[in-house]
């Protein structure tokens, strides 16, 4: 899932939209018009997808970057080619686009077959609510993905069935990525300066520091869209307060944004700018503006997530190098899961078609056409090996390191349905020294204390 490629609206159709959103969210209508959970599913489900005659397969997606775009054109051909009988009529958006327009689709009378909903309470959890989205615990039987999957990661994919509940008892979707948002680095430069890969936050810290002294620009890093920020916080906070802690955060099992790992996170991304660590004017600098400057090799590190693993091949090849953070409690800990979840709306005429579509697309064999076009599946293959001493590699060994440690973090905007907003803004005045790690933290806790509260 590429969760940060982005492109503009005009201001007054993004404004129409915002508001009709919000409209929408206040509501929550269901199928049938009134609020209320996703209804369950009645009668058998069936892989005879050739007796369902003709069908038009309706999809949303937000596949837009280089390897996943190429990945899922050649995924749907070959889906097509399999089905005769079925024709994809693709919509393909951003990131941030589709989580705009997504709620209005959903809401019409001729929805999509298949969406791509953003896990957590912003998204999925309002789709449920609403009644948008069909329960598929029952093909993850007749599919096997209950096996195929380990239980984490369809538990991040999983809601009770009012909404309420995040990592529920009722599966919503499947994931055809894994994700972990780690730190790229330039081999070369690295190199150049005498220093070995990073491991701990002190150790980024002193690269960061040599590579300012030789006046090489230490971190790669726009936020101009955003939600960048979101990884970049998420980086440092789970290195400093470590997997389980954040967890329990993100889920409402405990802490406070408050706490002293939070408050040292945002004042560790607030010294970074003050220090000439971060692109020049980060704020006004776009997500693939930046990724552009750091693989012409104008930067020696740069955090994102392991989508951008063929874009930055593409243009560093064996320079580009990819790691993740050892927390202070010494485990792996770093943001990442899965990519966004193929989901089933609940107005779908064809759900026997769109589960078949949504396995062709996850299963086995897409793993390796996914691995083939520099993506990182949810699920490895049993035996892969990428060539040692490249990207993938170093991708493919933290991926299997930080799940075994259980190290990963749910991303941070799942916390609640406005976390989006509130994280994203909030990010954006630390950076800009507009906030102080106080003022940042304050305005994360007010947001999530605010949610508990009404939960009760």
């Amino acid at each position: 899932m590429t969760r940060t490629r982005l492109f503009r609206f005009g201001s007054a159709v993004a404004s129409t939209l915002t508001v009709a959103a919000l409209a929408l969210s206040a509501c929550a209508p269901g199928p049938s018009g009134d609020s209320g959970s996703s209804p369950a599913p009645t009668g058998e489900v069936s892989k005879d997808i050739a007796s369902a005659g003709p069908v038009t397969l309706t999809v949303w997606d937000q596949n837009t970057d280089g390897g996943i775009r190429e990945a899922q054109e050649k995924l749907n051909a070959q889906f097509q080619e399999m089905y005769p009988n079925v024709t994809i009529k693709r919509t393909v958006e951003s990131f941030s686009d589709l989580k705009t327009t997504l709620r209005l689709a959903l809401s019409s009378n001729t929805p999509p077959d298949v969406v791509q909903a953003n896990q957590g309470y912003p998204d999925m959890g309002a789709f449920v609510a609403a009644g948008m989205l069909r329960p598929m615990s029952d093909y993850a039987e007749l599919y096997g993905w209950n096996t195929y999957y380990p239980e984490a990661l369809l538990k991040q994919n999983s809601f009770s069935s009012d909404g309420k509940t995040w990592q529920g008892d009722t599966l919503y979707g499947v994931s055809q990525t894994g994700e972990v948002v780690g730190i790229f680095y330039n081999r070369e430069l690295l190199s150049s300066l005498g220093l070995e890969v990073p491991k701990t936050l002190d150790d980024l810290n002193a690269a960061m520091e040599a590579a300012k002294a030789k006046n090489i620009l230490p971190m790669a890093f726009g936020n101009l869209d955003k939600s960048p920020g979101i990884h970049v916080y998420g980086v440092v906070q789970a290195a400093l307060a470590g997997a389980p802690a954040v967890n329990d955060l993100v889920s409402g099992k405990g802490g406070a944004w408050t706490d002293e790992p939070s408050l040292k996170a945002a004042q560790q991304i607030a010294d970074w700018s003050t220090k000439g660590y971060l692109t020049p004017g980060a704020n006004g600098v776009s997500r693939d503006d930046a990724i552009a400057e750091f693989g012409r090799g104008g930067a020696l590190f740069t955090i994102t997530g392991t989508w951008m693993q063929q874009p930055l091949q593409d243009a560093l090849g064996d320079k580009a190098g990819f790691t993740t953070l050892t927390s202070d409690q010494g485990e792996p800990a770093t943001t990442g899961g899965q990519g966004l979840a193929w989901a089933i709306t609940s107005k779908s005429a064809h759900p026997d078609v769109a589960a078949a579509y949504i396995d062709f697309i996850t299963n086995a064999k897409a793993s390796q056409l996914l691995l083939d076009t520099g993506n990182l599946p949810t699920v490895l293959p049993s035996g892969y090996e990428p060539e040692a001493g490249t990207v993938a590699a170093d991708i493919a060994t933290q991926y299997r390191d930080v799940q075994e440690a259980n190290g990963e973090v749910p991303y941070l905007d799942y916390a609640t349905p406005t976390f989006y907003d509130t994280i994203t803004a909030a990010m954006q005045e630390l950076v800009g020294g507009q906030a102080t790690p106080e003022q940042f933290v304050d305005t994360l806790q007010k947001d999530y204390a605010d949610f508990l509260a009404s939960q009760k």
